[in-house]
């Protein structure tokens, strides 16, 4: 993080409230600096704590722990627990129910789009319908290493189907379900998985997303980019079978291949119940999640086992301060990192219970949120920014209609939470007895990196966190990955420790008072977080010169109300070419696209500094004249 130390601060501090201290994983400040002092003096010795909680087939040969961030000193690199094998679902499930006696406990209570459809699975009916999953996968010729596209809502079969390849070694690739076929196809081309898992379709709200056709193009588009000389090797080629799921409620006429489509009820049917899981290296990928990049590729983000279980479990018991008798929610899709690490195997490794939504806020009314909280007793809930502000917007009455008296502690994520969001959070759904934990963290960490400790630290709304409060990370490759994933790609490493040898760059700039607390500040690079999303700018500006009309595009951002920010796009016609209705001014510029002054353009920010470097600075005054409102 880049920062600025500002001279003063006028934000009241909320202090952790008494009751929730008493039984703390962490009960105060001073405990937690033992804590933090502990893993930066003696890192081994506080790993090795936390790992011993969980199964090793095999333990460590060497140190818990080496890395090198310094790229004057050779190849970065990560190594937790080198010479050791578990396996992680066997940690979030076997040991569970085995070693802790509780296949009994529910694991999910799966609420779907509709309140008529939920299900209530235990940790022990979670194993066995994983183990099914795990041999129909085995069955269909997948192995150690192999990769998986996985393509589905939010049902209970994407976390039979994301754990099932846990199990048995293979990779898992999750793509959000509302991406586009190119996108699916991207991505299932990148990793080269052979199989593809996705449901006929899916209604988020009202609206109906048809999975399966969508799948059949993407798949479609792998086909006509596999190149012509891999189709005659034996090697499998990026080509894959789809295993389709059903849906809860009948959708559309399903389109059928029976060459390679697959039923997920017919197989499932006919598979045991008892898999043994595949020992790993500490070291072997688990799972690869894509996010945006600043060219406009996709990066793939590759996580290794024992790294990524020890620290989204011991992230996820102390952010949220977890309980026995917990009931938690997130509510984000596990087709981003949030819901791998904070609805999966972040609470599984604990043993937790917890929400698994399908819906949206505001189906079939605006109290739905509210109304899951009352159903379940949820005690603990984790949600955006984005829907907290969208919900501020209906009032207090869709509140008051339901009994929030369950919750204990409040979370963010996703993109800083902006004051008045934060004391309506904490006001009137916290009910002010609850603190909240604005958490930062990106999918290449994997787990929270800034984040209060809720019985541990006095909070300031709309701060990520005082300065004491930085987790170290160790837990994660990064890089683009191509062919077989063994190797982190040191290419897309490198320049995330080229700026500051010796530390990895965020991308993000924050400031910090005089309390020393920081103030997430947004991207610093050409990254837009809308709604909680990274966008490339890239690739939006991409998108946009594909349009016949359209010779060049620059896109930034402006405040958004609700979303944070939104795409602010400008855009340069090609000779003799007008503007449509989806245009809405005419633009003409030339000469170098500087960010810095389109962004205070779109910011309606006159005072634009040193202009000399533009070809024609006459433009500004056209590009304010013409400057578009709507966006408001």
């Amino acid at each position: 993080l880049s920062t600025m130390v500002v001279p003063g601060s006028q934000h009241k501090l909320y202090h952790p409230p008494e009751g929730l201290q008493k039984d703390a994983h962490v009960p105060d400040f001073n405990c937690y600096l033992e804590l933090y002092k502990k893993s930066i003096e003696e890192p081994d010795v506080f790993w090795k704590e936390v790992a011993s909680d969980f199964y090793w087939k095999k333990p460590p040969t060497g140190q818990i722990l080496q890395y090198n961030f310094d790229v004057t000193k050779g190849n970065i690199y990560v190594k937790c627990m080198e010479g050791a094998t578990t396996n992680m679902c066997y940690n979030v499930l076997d040991r569970n129910v085995k070693d802790k006696n509780l296949g009994e406990r529910v694991a999910f209570y799966w609420e779907g789009n509709s309140p008529d459809h939920r299900e209530a699975i235990t940790y022990g009916q979670l194993l066995g319908q994983v183990c099914r999953c795990s041999n129909t996968l085995k069955q269909m010729g997948v192995r150690k290493g192999d990769r998986v596209a996985i393509y589905l809502p939010m049902i209970p079969e994407l976390v039979y189907t994301m754990l099932a390849c846990t199990r048995i070694g293979a990779v898992h690739s999750i793509v959000f379900a509302g991406f586009s076929a190119e996108s699916l196809c991207e991505r299932i081309m990148d990793s080269q998985c052979s199989i593809l898992v996705t449901a006929d379709g899916v209604y988020r709200g009202e609206k109906l997303i048809n999975l399966k056709q969508i799948a059949d193009e993407a798949l479609e588009k792998c086909r006509e980019n596999i190149p012509v000389e891999t189709l005659s090797t034996p090697c499998r080629v990026p080509c894959p079978d789809e295993l389709r799921l059903p849906v809860v409620f009948p959708v559309v006429q399903t389109p059928w291949d029976a060459a390679c489509d697959v039923c997920w009820e017919e197989v499932m049917g006919q598979v045991s119940e008892q898999c043994e899981p595949e020992w790993l290296d500490a070291e072997d990928p688990l799972f690869i999640l894509y996010t945006s990049g600043s060219t406009g590729k996709p990066k793939g983000v590759l996580h290794t086992v024992a790294g990524y279980l020890l620290y989204t479990s011991l992230t996820f018991k102390y952010v949220f301060d977890h309980q026995p008798d917990d009931v938690y929610w997130c509510t984000a899709d596990i087709g981003w990192i949030t819901g791998h690490s904070y609805i999966t195997y972040g609470p599984l490794a604990n043993g937790a219970t917890s929400v698994l939504f399908e819906g949206i806020p505001v189906h079939p009314h605006v109290g739905r949120f509210w109304e899951v909280i009352e159903k379940y007793r949820v005690t603990k809930f984790y949600t955006a920014p984005t829907a907290i502000r969208l919900l501020m917007k209906y009032g207090l009455d869709p509140v008051q209609k339901y009994d929030l008296s369950s919750l204990r502690i409040l979370g963010t994520v996703g993109e800083p939470i902006n004051p008045e969001a934060w004391h309506w959070y904490h006001e009137v759904i916290g009910q002010k007895r609850c603190p909240v934990v604005d958490t930062f963290w990106q999918t290449e960490t994997g787990g929270h990196v800034l984040t209060p400790l809720p019985a541990a630290t006095p909070l300031k709304p709309g701060s990520a966190v005082s300065y004491h409060h930085i987790y170290t990370v160790y837990t994660v490759f990064r890089g683009r990955v191509k062919g077989r994933v063994k190797e982190p790609r040191s290419g897309m490493l490198f320049t995330y420790f080229k700026k500051f040898p010796g530390f990895y760059v965020t991308g993000d700039g924050c400031r910090r008072d005089k309390d020393g607390y920081y103030w997430i500040a947004g991207r610093i690079d050409d990254m837009i977080n809308v709604s909680g999303h990274l966008l490339s700018t890239a690739e939006v500006e991409a998108s946009l010169t594909d349009h016949g009309a359209v010779a060049e595009a620059a896109v930034v951002s402006r405040p958004h109300t609700v979303k944070g920010e939104c795409l602010y796009c400008f855009v340069t016609l090609k000779d003799c070419r007008e503007f449509n209705r989806t245009l809405v001014d005419e633009l003409k510029r030339q000469g170098k696209i500087m960010r810095r002054v389109l962004r205070q353009i779109a910011r309606n920010e006159k005072d634009l500094g040193d202009l000399s470097t533009m070809a024609d600075p006459k433009v500004v005054e056209v590009l304010f004249n013409h400057r578009c409102e709507t966006a408001s």
